[in-house]
């Protein structure tokens, strides 16, 4: 596990239960002191953000101290987090299956939820589908045959600590443990807030970043942990004009949820850092319509006006979005906002899961009744990554449904029978040129 310090301030994130103190940027004499700049200490400048109805109804009921002012501030979101049973219980209308998985919970995964999110989290409805991603039940704690806690390999594709090399021209780097809100079929539960929400140290970050350099076969880097966006500014461009330094690395990619749970980290501030480091790409990870809020829009469009492409990588999940209607409307509604739906991802085979898995035929039912029902630009990639390390395997509706002759016989969305005029090469009669 690589060695951390802290996200931000200790004051932005506050004490996780049961973990011993953030250790500080201070390092001993016998390690290189960390050159960041430091976090200011004055109040920053919070911009001014829309707050949906929704969002406002539930701060004013929830956090009646806070101004509008708190509510926009990501830093105030995190230290705000509701974690804690009395707060959930007080928020929501829990099942003896949640309250008990709550109360008894062990392991990395812990609970977190910023306010604005849980805002959008039904109190009353525990099959609604943000509400099973958030908040566990007692089936985390259920092991079923195939699940592993690193089910892609990646540890042993780990050629130096918070790096990923499974592809020829492409790296994982994984620069924090820290998510804002953690969903609870990660695929790295076995990592995020395991030891303190912290980000990956600077002597590592380095290290990583050396091993890049130093493969030229590398051209495409992908930051995610945790959450990239949950780092400060500060500590984010240094990663990134780093990496723009590297001369073979042609394309940086970040993988984030922020702009989904938590879109007041989408400062006018963060979009001028980004656009100095173009060509650069987001990955955002888009679950629920439910997630497609006046809030969440305008975080995309700051992005999308930065010229950012942004791609929604979505979960297939049992009870959550796992029927047709469902995923139409969230893939139509990305489109709205400017998110092409890039990936469909089976989920994990992760330790406790087997309650978000559906069958494979599921998803490809689903894009079966996405393709020609709506725009291609709205028809993700149905995608299996196989367990250790194989990769993405796409996994598609078969509408090859023969040939004959020299036709290949296919079918369309509406179940119409077509022919195809397709000569094989060596087939008999064919003149040779």
């Amino acid at each position: 596990m690589p060695r951390v310090v802290p996200v931000v301030d200790p004051s932005a994130v506050g004490v996780v239960p049961g973990v011993s103190p953030v250790a500080t940027p201070d390092a001993p004499a016998s390690r290189a002191p960390v050159s960041l700049t430091p976090v200011p200490s004055t109040r920053p400048t919070i911009p001014r953000l829309t707050v949906s109805p929704r969002s406002d109804a539930f701060r004013r009921q929830f956090f009646p101290q806070a101004a509008v002012r708190d509510w926009n501030d990501w830093r105030w979101q995190n230290r705000n987090r509701v974690r804690h049973l009395a707060d959930l219980e007080r928020m929501f209308q829990l099942t003896a299956d949640e309250r008990e998985a709550i109360v008894r919970h062990e392991g990395a995964l812990p609970v977190g939820i910023p306010p604005c999110y849980a805002s959008r989290v039904d109190a009353g409805d525990p099959a609604q589908g943000l509400r099973r991603t958030v908040l566990p039940v007692l089936g985390e704690y259920l092991k079923s045959r195939g699940e592993a806690d690193d089910p892609l390999g990646e540890d042993s594709h780990s050629p130096v600590p918070g790096l990923v090399h499974r592809y020829p021209d492409r790296v994982l780097l994984l620069v924090t443990n820290f998510c804002s809100v953690y969903c609870r079929y990660c695929t790295r539960a076995r990592m995020v807030g395991s030891v303190g929400e912290r980000s990956i140290r600077k002597h590592d970050l380095e290290k990583a970043i050396d091993y890049i350099a130093a493969t030229p076969t590398v051209r495409d880097v992908l930051l995610s942990g945790g959450d990239p966006l949950s780092l400060d500014d500060e500590r984010l461009e240094w990663i990134l004009a780093r990496l723009r330094a590297i001369p073979h690395v042609e394309f940086i990619r970040i993988g984030s949820k922020q702009p989904v749970v938590q879109p007041q980290r989408i400062t006018p501030a963060l979009t001028r850092i980004l656009k100095r480091y173009h060509p650069l790409w987001m990955s955002l990870h888009f679950t629920h319509p439910d997630e497609l809020t006046p809030e969440v829009a305008e975080a995309c469009g700051r992005l999308a006006d930065a010229g950012i492409p942004l791609g929604s990588q979505t979960v297939l999940l049992k009870g959550v979005n796992d029927d047709l209607g469902t995923m139409k409307a969230l893939v139509q509604g990305l489109l709205r906002i400017r998110v092409r739906p890039y990936y469909l991802y089976q989920c994990d085979p992760i330790t406790g899961s087997a309650h978000f898995r559906t069958p494979v035929q599921t998803g490809i039912d689903i894009i079966r009744g996405l393709r020609g029902h709506t725009t291609g630009y709205a028809v993700p990639t149905y995608v299996i990554d196989a367990p250790d390390g194989g990769g993405k395997i796409p996994v598609a509706p078969d509408y090859v449904t023969g040939r004959d002759g020299d036709d290949l016989l296919l079918t369309n969305y509406a179940n119409g029978s077509y022919r195809y005029p397709d000569p094989q090469p060596d087939a008999a009669g064919c003149e040779s040129a």
